[in-house]
């Protein structure tokens, strides 16, 4: 154990000499400046990947979830690299700079996983933990499943595992929410989400995100189930109405550098790439019926902020982790942190990552 602390030390003390550009800062200008990292682009699987580098070490792959960016670990990517491991941070498919092709079925879960395979392959490494967050969590989980040759380890951030349920998530959510509509359900009509999020990305990115933290207002967070007739982002002059809610201020967490940089990269791309991740989840269900039943075995973790609302109506699959993932080391559930626990409390979630990535 001595040499191990000795070799995590010096590889921590290495790694911090590597970064000079982002000098391991706590500030909030050098960590949300972009440009201070290191971007690299691969081609593979028909498609050419941004992604963000750090460090030197075993490999740890970030992947980020909806509406997010490679952006959205930039509070990891030093501490995990000064910490002895090599950090990769992609822009994942559709999103950002990475290729955002036309077709639905060009998002479904085989590309998405084909996609950190390939990256892996052009990094050169045969070995990963792959971290999920939000929907990155169903590539990360499906990741484990269909290669743990490659895959050591895997934590799942806000959204946990479910196994592949008896019919089509569609299904699913209409036989459940009888009286309701369901958010990802309302994705599933092509252009109408899509539309009214573009109309004003500077107002859906900023709203969004607030309503997705600890930090909102009573009544104006994100609201999973939507009444017959209403949309997710209802009434933009009036900002968004019940739906979500425009901050008068930042919370603390979000500085305009930060929002001015996701709202360059959605208006560049637009939501439609994004929101067809979401499309492909019956086309998803359809091609994986060999993995009915089947268990994640890796070690892994999962992390969620104490006031997520994915907390509430996931609470049932939350509570089976332990069945369904029988390598789950520790379930960790941040205080005054809702689905943007990275971001919203970086310190205790790093602590609580680099605990369970340690004792790998």
């Amino acid at each position: 154990m001595e040499r191990r602390a000795f070799l995590t030390a010096n590889m921590a003390l290495l790694a911090a000499m590597a970064l000079p550009r982002l000098s391991l800062a706590s500030s909030g200008n050098a960590v949300d400046n972009p440009a201070n990292y290191n971007h690299r682009f691969a081609e593979f699987n028909g498609i050419r990947m941004h992604y963000v580098e750090a460090g030197k070490g075993p490999l740890v792959i970030l992947l980020h979830g909806f509406p997010l960016l490679w952006y959205s670990w930039r509070n990891q990517i030093a501490p995990l690299a000064a910490a002895g491991y090599r950090v990769v941070v992609p822009d994942q498919r559709g999103y950002g700079q990475t290729s955002a092709p036309e077709a639905i079925p060009s998002y479904d879960i085989t590309q998405l996983v084909g996609d950190v395979v390939g990256l892996m392959g052009a990094l050169g490494e045969t070995s990963a933990v792959v971290v999920g967050w939000d929907i990155g969590t169903l590539v990360a989980s499906h990741c484990a499943l269909l290669r743990p040759d490659l895959f050591r380890g895997v934590v799942l951030v806000s959204s946990p595992y479910s196994q592949r349920p008896p019919i089509p998530p569609t299904a699913i959510w209409k036989a459940n929410f009888k009286d309701k509509v369901f958010y990802q359900d309302y994705f599933q009509e092509i252009g109408k989400a899509d539309a009214e999020m573009a109309r004003d990305p500077h107002l859906t990115m900023r709203s969004g995100l607030y309503s997705l933290s600890a930090d909102v207002a009573p009544g104006d967070g994100w609201m999973t189930f939507f009444e017959p007739g209403e949309t997710v982002l209802e009434n933009v002059s009036d900002p968004y109405a019940r739906k979500i809610s425009n901050p008068k201020q930042l919370p603390a967490w979000l500085s305009e550098t930060a929002l001015d940089y996701y709202v360059a990269q959605f208006t560049a791309s637009g939501f439609t790439p994004a929101l067809n991740w979401y499309r492909n989840f019956d086309r998803n269900w359809q091609e994986t019926s060999f993995l009915a039943g089947a268990r994640i075995m890796q070690p892994s973790l999962f992390v969620a902020g104490v006031d997520d609302t994915a907390l509430q109506w996931g609470k049932k699959t939350i509570d089976t982790l332990e069945t369904t993932m029988p390598g789950l080391q520790k379930k960790a559930f941040i205080p005054k942190a809702a689905h943007m626990s990275p971001e919203e409390k970086p310190a205790e979630f790093n602590r609580i990552l680099l605990e369970y990535l340690n004792h790998l």
